[in-house]
C-alpha cells in the first residue's frame, strides 16, 4: 500500500467522524451531529496527522462569547505549514481568543497505541 498522502488521509478521517468517536469532553458541552461532524475530532485527528507525517502538535485556548469552553487541536507540518483539519467544526463562531497557539509534546510512550486510545500530554 502506498503511503498516505494529506487529501486520502482527510477523506478516510472524515468518513470517521461520529458521536461514538467524539471526544467526550466535547460531547459534554454540545451533543455531536452529522451536520457538524468535525466536532469533538481535533485531538484524535491531530495525532493521526501527526502519527503519519511528523512535525508538531498543536494546542489553543478555544473561546466563546470571551469565555472559555476548552482546546482546539492541529497540526505544524515539518514544512512548517500549519494543518487544521477539523477547523469547520466552529460554526458557531467559536474558536481562538485565549493563550496560545502552543506546541505540545507526545512522549514516546503516547505513540500509536495498540488497541486503545490516544493520550495527550502537555
Amino acid at each position: 500500500m502506498p503511503p498516505w498522502n494529506l487529501l486520502d488521509l482527510d477523506t478516510a478521517l472524515r468518513a470517521c467522524w461520529a458521536a461514538d468517536t467524539c471526544s467526550p469532553d466535547d460531547i459534554t458541552h454540545i451533543a455531536w451531529t452529522p451536520d457538524n461532524p468535525a466536532w469533538g475530532h481535533c485531538d484524535i485527528t491531530a495525532l493521526i496527522v501527526h502519527d503519519l507525517f511528523g512535525g508538531d502538535l498543536v494546542v489553543g485556548d478555544v473561546h466563546q462569547d470571551g469565555d472559555p469552553q476548552g482546546y482546539h487541536w492541529w497540526n505544524r507540518l515539518p514544512s512548517g505549514v500549519e494543518l487544521d483539519l477539523t477547523w469547520e467544526q466552529f460554526v458557531r463562531g467559536d474558536g481562538g481568543g485565549g493563550s496560545g497557539p502552543t506546541r505540545v509534546r507526545r512522549r514516546p510512550a503516547c505513540r500509536r497505541p495498540s488497541g486503545g486510545t490516544y493520550a495527550l500530554r502537555s
